[in-house]
């Protein structure tokens, strides 16, 4: 596979991709069955965001901790914060579809929760989490980029404009690296707070019933999750195209393959945490909801698989140390586990947004529309790796 976006056929597949899912959806929305295409949506918006606001952590992580060994991963973490934008116009083209995402607005019995649980109040505290959040990681990224990119090299309006506002900062480097700690310090608090609340606005309020106070460190513990899935495809595939000047050492992929492997273990404790309370608490409101979607047809089967792919493959296939060192399977692994969470959100909106269907609300539509998704984050990610190459590429010397 192309990563980079100077590559007219890798140009033309992004393209392709989102016009696919872009039709997919508006036929779908324009259609009888309106909420299953705003389900998808709803869905992959919180999953492509998620993967975005993950992966852009482990770089704000390993620069706070001042971390050596990760220097050319950052790069590629940084990347996808080109995404940001996109998801927040995203999530502003949910607005007409609140009728099919809330179904608690058909909900009269909310019990006094109508102050939390109202349209406007909930769009306007998501979009400024939002913004904020998108706003602390940008910044954070154009800091990163004034130390690594080189003045006067000919690229786009991107690079053109951080050329002047290099002109026009006399911070040294020691400056503009202790105000990187600063900002990441602020995006990591802002992360664990607005992906808490958008957990808790978008996909746990779906049941209005159901209320879980680990389902926020739940919901952003799963985003670095994916995101550090995401970017080790990413990594591992740059790595493979010998010709596109990324290389990285045996050591690095076996230390990011431990992170991966440590944030599998979270996952699944959180996951286990959240069920083990339910049960040994035994009471009716909270129940209804494990035991829907795990016991009740046709929800029992897809957890199992979100159980086996998201943790029992990973878990015993990583505690192989040569596994974490070979790019090809990680990608294999990766990409399984990605799928899985995937699922996962599927298994936790599907239920509600589908009502007392029997069967899963799953077809070509929902592929289509993922697909488009897909396209847009492709497109955002090697947007950012051609316009600035330098914060990427590295010789395997320089990797160790």
């Amino acid at each position: 596979m192309i990563i980079l976006a100077k590559d007219m056929p890798y140009r033309r597949l992004c393209a392709a991709l989102f016009a696919v899912g872009f039709g997919a959806f508006l036929y779908g929305a324009a259609g009888e069955q309106a909420g299953r295409a705003w389900q998808a949506y709803l869905i992959n918006f919180c999953f492509w965001s998620a993967i975005a606001q993950g992966a852009l952590l482990f770089s704000v992580i390993m620069t706070t901790v001042r971390a050596r060994w990760s220097r050319p991963l950052e790069g590629l973490s940084e990347a996808f914060a080109a995404f940001f934008p996109v998801s927040l116009l995203l999530f502003l083209f949910l607005i007409p579809g609140t009728s099919h995402i809330f179904p608690w607005l058909h909900d009269h019995h909310l019990h006094g929760k109508e102050v939390w649980l109202n349209v406007p109040f909930l769009l306007a505290r998501d979009c400024v989490g939002l913004l904020i959040l998108y706003l602390l990681g940008i910044l954070y990224v154009y800091h990163a980029l004034l130390l690594k990119t080189e003045a006067g090299v000919s690229g786009g309006f991107l690079r053109s404009a951080l050329d002047r506002m290099r002109e026009t900062s006399r911070k040294n480097r020691k400056q503009i690296v202790g105000r990187m700690r600063a900002i990441g310090v602020c995006y990591m608090a802002a992360f664990t707070l607005v992906l808490s609340l958008v957990g808790y606005d978008l996909i746990m309020a779906a049941d209005p019933h159901w209320v879980s106070t680990l389902f926020g460190p739940y919901t952003f513990v799963k985003a670095f999750y994916i995101g550090l899935g995401g970017l080790i495809i990413v990594a591992s595939l740059l790595h493979l195209q010998r010709d596109s000047g990324f290389r990285l050492a045996e050591n690095q992929f076996h230390d990011l393959g431990k992170l991966f492997f440590a944030f599998c273990l979270v996952w699944a404790d959180f996951f286990y945490v959240q069920l083990v309370v339910i049960w040994y608490g035994n009471i009716p409101e909270e129940t209804a909801y494990v035991i829907r979607r795990t016991m009740a047809s046709p929800w029992k089967s897809l957890a199992w698989t979100v159980l086996i792919v998201c943790f029992v493959i990973p878990f015993l296939t990583l505690l192989n140390k040569k596994v974490k060192t070979m790019p090809r399977l990680m990608v294999v692994l990766c990409s399984g586990v990605i799928l899985g969470i995937w699922l996962e959100h599927l298994l936790l909106l599907g239920s509600p947004l589908s009502g007392s269907s029997q069967s899963l609300p799953f077809g070509i539509s929902d592929v289509a529309i993922t697909l488009g998704f897909l396209g847009l984050m492709l497109a955002a990610v090697a947007f950012f790796l051609k316009e600035f190459p330098e914060t990427w590429r590295f010789g395997e010397g320089e990797a160790k």
